[in-house]
């Protein structure tokens, strides 16, 4: 007997946002296109979906719980509950849970699943955009896998030429109903067909293009709007681009995890962006004035004044970020450093062997003490 809670990796007492969450993470983790040719992956993956389908409703959890399954035989739960000796009777169906139904569950029909109109999957993705592209927003085209409707036989599942034929054993309503007689009355169960497996129909040659499923795997294009001022981890809700809906049921909602990629000037923190500006020497003592980029791709006037210390930061307002809500832009940061030269003239020499010995600073060349004893005496 499988586990759910122990596939999902939650426990017994798991809320439904914490189930949910677990979920996502999983799905992520295994989805099949992300996990190409792992047979080992598709196969959890079967599995997470298989849990949560049953620990997100609350009446499958609840049954689940109970009797440790969703359908089957009745087991009850170790430590309490009822305990009646039906002298070794086999009645073939659950006596407890009929009666249940009958009084509480609104007669002596079982539940069966729900055969209507059934909505598609969600879908959930990464998007990976530039630093620009979260400042600029606007449409960016990308690539969504999902299924689509089966061209050659029209979502059938049928060869071209072929139609299904309506199922000979639930003669088209996709329910088996079986009378049952016990001690306490006669029952009525009603379970899925097994033979069409609900569908009604069954199909004697399948459709070759998609194995007789009636639908087909495909990258399909489309055009999404990035809001201005996205940051890693944003989650866009993209309506109606998820998995398509069963037996006429309304497609999914695509999801996009917003990643945005690290830029070679900017270092982004929040809403404001960070900027390390490198000077000369000379400039940080004498001050000086220099042009800044910024995201915008323009620049700006920076004054540095005199004696600039190394790590000091200037703030430029209202050239960061743009807020999610489009009210107003954070701030860039510019750091200064020191930018020393990896070559000098003898002239650039001797004129910081200058300025160190008027400003009183004793400069060690890197001479060895033999270089150092011959320049003495020479």
């Amino acid at each position: 007997m499988k586990d759910y809670y122990e596939i999902l990796g939650v426990p017994r007492n798991a809320s439904q946002e914490e189930i949910k969450k677990a979920y996502r993470k999983l799905v992520r983790q295994y989805h099949p296109d992300l996990n190409k040719n792992n047979p080992e992956a598709e196969k959890k993956f079967k599995e997470i979906n298989e849990a949560y389908e049953v620990l997100s409703d609350p009446e499958k959890r609840a049954k689940y719980d109970k009797y440790g399954h969703v359908g089957g035989d009745f087991r009850p739960p170790p430590g309490g509950g009822f305990d009646f000796d039906f002298g070794g009777f086999d009645f073939g169906f659950d006596p407890f849970e009929d009666i249940f139904e009958r009084f509480f569950g609104g007669g002596f029909r079982r539940k069966t699943e729900d055969l209507g109109p059934k909505r598609g999957a969600d879908l959930e993705m990464p998007l990976e955009i530039t630093l620009e592209e979260a400042f600029r927003g606007g449409e960016k085209e990308i690539s969504v896998p999902r299924w689509r409707v089966c061209s050659s036989c029209g979502g059938t599942g049928s060869a071209p030429g072929t139609s299904p034929r309506t199922c000979p054993y639930c003669h088209g309503t996709g329910r088996i109903e079986e009378r049952r007689s016990s001690i306490f009355g006669e029952f009525i169960s009603v379970r899925t067909c097994p033979h069409c497996g609900g569908k009604g129909t069954v199909i004697d040659k399948p459709c070759p293009a998609c194995n007789g499923s009636g639908r087909v795997r495909e990258w399909r294009k489309i055009f999404v709007n990035i809001p201005r001022g996205v940051d890693t981890g944003t989650r866009l809700r993209i309506p109606g681009e998820g998995e398509l809906g069963e037996r006429g049921g309304p497609p999914g909602d695509l999801f996009l995890i917003i990643n945005v990629k690290p830029h070679p000037l900017f270092e982004r923190r929040g809403r404001d962006l960070y900027y390390k500006l490198k000077l000369s020497f000379p400039e940080l003592a004498l001050g000086t004035v220099v042009e800044v980029p910024t995201i915008d791709g323009d620049s700006v006037e920076l004054k540095v004044p005199p004696g600039t210390q190394v790590g000091e930061v200037f703030r430029i307002a209202k050239r960061g970020m743009p807020n999610l809500d489009g009210r107003g832009r954070g701030s860039m940061f510019v750091e200064v450093s020191l930018e020393v030269p990896s070559k000098l003239t003898e002239r650039q020499k001797d004129l910081l062997r200058e300025f160190a010995k008027e400003s009183g600073i004793k400069v060690n060349e890197g001479l060895s003490f033999f270089q150092r004893f011959k320049k003495g005496f020479g």
